[in-house]
């Protein structure tokens, strides 16, 4: 049978649907928020593409609307576990030999069926379980994930493509073998694109994966697997599974065979789990990849020269959208004292023409309810402290309630403390504090910006002098991974903004770059010579 070297779809960004009033988009996914919110969707595990419910459940409930139940999870245990890992490496040897192309083929069928027929479901499941206003669904688990699947393809191509030089008489190559036993993938509740992207890209490339998605994302992470299933992933190559985290981790850890872990989630949890890794080193076949990205403390740093307008909307888009339940949501703020109170004033003003707080099925609503009542119960504890603090003042917002949902006002916090805990504490909700410095200090305050944090994601300087954006730039060049000027410090697009950071954000392996995928293979270099040589003397022996 004849092959080629074969050209993969170029990949463009999804476009984003508006669901303004009356278009087609917002019935269809309105629709189908209303059947899932009035039905009792039924999720199991699935394992080797079997669909495994063990009777021992967990309730769903919308964060909006935390005493209706829209359905239940089945819990596994070690046993599940085991045979999730099993079946992986048993589906390994078929899945590793299949040409490339036909993995590709899998990947962005899926991103059709995305794009197409599972849009709305997608869309209507996140809005469920996380919470996300349609537009924040929208850009999460419906274009940025058919945006991975895509890019990702691209991308593969590029790596297998880059090859060595080879000299007279030599032939070079290279083959991107998988790792060498399965991937274990921890996916978090934020967004379904990254639980999606986690899994798949690892899969991609030849890998077979164990993928625990977080209790609070089930809902939209059955979707994804239908997605998978419809485009033809085979059986036992992702492996989905709920259950005891620490429990899981432990179990999959311990096996030889685990190669590499992709994860997002919270910097404690990964640093446990690396230390884990660390003691069972000698118990794998080979040094596992080790590949996160966790949290964050980012930060929006506007210079006097800043349009103080523009400084307002990056700070409410970039603190409020999702109520800051992004890892790179802006969560501190540094303003000079000559526009501070323009540019507070304008905050305030977009914060009152928010609509209160309620379901995403309102699509006049910018803000909807925080994932859960442990998040609930730690925001409002930091609201409560600084109103009672001398050096932190309520300058907007603060106000919380949990009789229906999980909701939180949008919250401005001003400090005089530069060191105060909401300036250097990740949050993760709609909660930002804001220190004003002299304007004679924007340098100091620079280095102040890159000292507070033990974070370095996201960042972004706003400014409309040059000298001073060049100085943010060299000063702040280890502090962000994902570094802004005069932008908000989210939203960054797949193909056009890989998205990482380091210090105690993670590994800084880009997601949604080919810098990611290298990750999960293993290089063979081949050297074919075609007339060996036959005597061991080199000419200088004479």
């Amino acid at each position: 049978m004849g092959k080629g070297f074969f050209q993969v779809p170029i990949a463009v960004n999804e476009v984003v649907k508006s669901y303004a009033p009356g278009s087609t988009e917002r019935e269809e996914v309105l629709k189908q928020y209303e059947h899932y919110f009035n039905g009792n969707e039924d999720v199991p595990m699935y394992i080797n593409g079997e669909e495994i419910r063990t009777g021992n459940t967990r309730s769903m409930s919308p964060p909006h609307d935390h005493q209706h139940k829209v359905g239940h999870y089945h819990i596994g245990d070690k046993s599940h576990a085991e045979k999730a890992i099993s079946t992986a490496l048993d589906a390994r040897k078929k899945w590793a030999e299949l040409t490339w192309e036909q993995r590709a083929a899998i990947f962005l069928r899926a991103a059709e069926l995305l794009a197409g027929p599972y849009r709305a479901k997608i869309n209507a499941a996140t809005m469920i379980a996380q919470s996300k206003t349609i537009h924040q669904a929208e850009i999460d688990a419906a274009c940025e994930l058919i945006d991975f699947l895509r890019f990702n393809v691209e991308y593969m191509s590029q790596i297998y493509n880059e090859q060595p030089d080879s000299a007279e008489g030599i032939w070079n190559r290279v083959e991107y073998r998988p790792l060498e036993g399965f991937v274990y993938a921890i996916t978090p509740f934020n967004f379904t694109a990254i639980a999606g992207n986690l899994p798949a890209s690892a899969a991609m490339m030849g890998n077979v994966v164990v993928w625990k998605p977080s209790d609070s994302q089930v809902f939209s992470a059955k979707v994804i697997m239908d997605v998978f299933k419809e485009a033809g992933l085979p059986d036992g190559v992702i492996n989905m599974i709920y259950g005891d985290p620490v429990m899981i981790t432990d179990t999959v850890l311990a096996s030889p065979d685990f190669a590499g872990i992709h994860f997002t989630g919270s910097t404690d949890v990964f640093k446990g789990i690396w230390k884990k890794i660390g003691e069972n080193i000698h118990r794998y076949k080979t040094y596992p990849r080790i590949v996160g990205e966790t949290g964050g403390k980012d930060f929006i740093i506007a210079h006097p020269s800043a349009n103080t307008k523009q400084v307002a909307t990056a700070i409410t888009r970039g603190a409020f959208e999702f109520q800051g339940q992004k890892c790179s949501a802006a969560s501190r703020v540094y303003l000079p004292k000559s526009l501070a109170n323009d540019i507070l004033s304008f905050v305030k003003e977009d914060i009152k023409s928010f609509n209160k707080p309620g379901s995403p099925a309102d699509m006049s609503n910018f803000i909807t309810a925080v994932i859960h009542e442990g998040s609930f119960d730690k925001l409002a504890s930091y609201i409560d402290k600084a109103k009672a603090d001398k050096d932190a003042e309520i300058f907007a917002g603060g106000g919380y309630d949990k009789s229906k949902g999980y909701f939180i006002e949008p919250t401005v916090i001003l400090t005089t403390n530069p060191q105060y805990e909401t300036m250097e504490t990740e949050l993760f909700g709609p909660v930002v504090t804001v220190y004003i410095y002299e304007d004679a200090k924007w340098s100091e305050t620079l280095k102040l910006v890159d000292e507070t944090s033990e974070y370095a994601l996201t960042g972004a300087v706003i400014s409309t002098d040059r000298y001073a954006i060049d100085e943010a730039t060299k000063a702040l060049e280890n502090a962000a991974g994902n570094f802004y000027i005069n932008d908000k410090p989210t939203g960054a697009v797949v193909g056009q903004q890989p998205f990482g950071g380091a210090r105690a954000s993670g590994t800084n392996d880009k997601a949604g770059s080919a810098q990611n995928l290298l990750r999960w293979v293993s290089p063979r270099l081949i050297k074919e010579t075609f007339v060996s040589p036959s005597d061991y003397r080199y000419p200088f022996l004479g």
